[in-house]
């Protein structure tokens, strides 16, 4: 996943400048992720709708190369209303999304992205009265009390399908889904009719994700105090668990949290 950032020199950058030129910048293909190419990135996410944060990742690629807007992909009014939704400055819900999601909701085929989880599966039947250590057996890739067995991208579609065979809503909620992987375990804390109807929603839009990650904020008190007092390494701990520190989460939501504030409090 190609995701190009201000400072950063070379081929990839050469070829971002010569696709903002196509769509009307004017800059030199220097390679050099300069100022100007700063500049144009940012024109063109606002023109086509997107998140405006100057990092030119899947999403703004795949915009100046189709030229066309994305109704699926998040915008920056999805993140303003989030910020009001959440009591916060738009700062912090921006460097939430820069930090914590996975960049796209969806995969190349239209699919939302998904990571099936093994262990919550080998969980989630033992609670709905399978014998889960049978099929734990019969099943090792796909239930077990440990987890793993990852096949990544659209391998985990697959690891799904084989899984709903077997239990269609304990597969379903052994998923983490979309741009801030909430697990499907989860649907009946944040409000959704049924685990099939949170992963319809997930299959929607990123709009929709996002709503869901909201879900998950307002529905979690120590979670959405920690976001409103911006204690970093307390919302990291809560979010991502305690391995929070391995990544640097905590680091990099202040930094880009920092990095935002002050671009929105710089005059027009």
């Amino acid at each position: 996943m190609t995701i190009l950032r201000p400072g950063e020199v070379g081929a990839d950058v050469r070829e971002l400048q010569r696709l903002l030129r196509e769509r009307g910048a004017r800059l030199d293909l220097t390679g050099d992720f300069d100022a100007v190419t700063l500049a144009a990135v940012r024109a063109a996410q606002a023109r086509y709708g997107l998140v405006v944060d100057g990092i030119a990742g899947p999403k703004t690629l795949q915009a100046l190369q189709r030229d066309t807007r994305q109704p699926r992909h998040l915008s920056a009014a999805d993140l303003q209303r989030a910020a009001a939704r959440l009591d916060v400055p738009l700062a912090a819900v921006r460097a939430v999304n820069e930090v914590e999601s996975r960049g796209s909701g969806f995969l190349p085929d239209g699919r939302p992205v998904i990571l099936f989880e093994r262990h919550i599966m080998y969980r989630q039947l033992g609670a709905a009265g399978r014998d889960a250590d049978a099929l734990a057996r019969q099943f090792p890739n796909l239930v077990k009390p440990a987890r793993g067995g990852y096949a990544g991208g659209a391998a985990e579609h697959m690891r799904l399908a084989r899984a709903a065979e077997i239990d269609e809503a304990c597969a379903l909620a052994a998923a983490s889904w979309g741009l801030f992987q909430v697990m499907g375990y989860h649907w009946e804390r944040l409000g959704y009719a049924s685990v099939q109807a949170f992963s319809a929603c997930m299959c929607d839009s990123e709009s929709t994700q996002l709503d869901a990650f909201l879900r998950f904020v307002l529905t979690d008190p120590a979670l959405h105090k920690a976001l409103k007092a911006r204690r970093w390494p307390t919302f990291a701990s809560l979010y991502n668990g305690p391995a929070y520190r391995d990544n640097l989460y905590d680091v990099k939501l202040a930094r880009a949290f920092a990095r935002y504030d002050a671009e929105e409090k710089e005059p027009a």
